[in-house]
């Protein structure tokens, strides 16, 4: 049995991306995401932030860049990474989203609305819905978690009456 390594998340940039290129010419964006949750403490509800800091790959990074911008909201789908090293002795490690999927979901300071879409592989544009969605480089093996931009995922509705399991 394989192990399962999925992370979906919705929150908003707390800085613009930032592109650099490998001395191969192959693009990364970085950026990082605040999360909020609120919870209970005592009869008093607090919010509380999780940052996340996410990598975008490829001409995925390329082409969202100009929208990746600090207070836009964004739904991220990809896995966990953790980077070790060695400083001063000491092991060191960060865990980071490796993003597989970038949906640009409200608007932000800026005012900017819309939705796009970024998927891992090559890239199309279908300019009616104003999404931007990548295909995959190996189109016979289609991820099993592509979803549709404009379905609405929540309720009961959304499943089968009865649950194979």
């Amino acid at each position: 049995m394989n192990d399962l390594n999925q992370v979906m998340i919705i929150g908003r940039l707390t800085r613009d991306a930032e592109l650099k290129y490998t001395a191969g010419g192959f693009a990364i964006a970085s950026f990082s995401i605040a999360v909020n949750r609120r919870r209970k403490n005592g009869e008093q509800w607090v919010d509380e932030v999780s940052y996340f800091d996410v990598s975008l790959f490829g001409k995925s990074a390329e082409n969202l860049n100009q929208y990746l911008i600090k207070g836009k909201q964004v739904g991220i789908q990809g896995e966990l990474r953790q980077d070790r090293w060695e400083q001063d002795g000491q092991t060191r490690s960060k865990v980071f989203i490796v993003a597989s999927n970038v949906q640009l979901l409200g608007g932000n300071s800026g005012g900017s609305t819309g939705m796009m879409q970024s998927s891992g592989g090559g890239y199309s544009q279908n300019r009616s819905q104003q999404t931007y969605q990548q295909r995959p480089s190996n189109p016979p093996q289609q991820q099993a978690n592509d979803y549709d931009a404009g379905q609405s995922y929540g309720g009961d509705s959304d499943f089968p009456e009865e649950i194979p399991f």
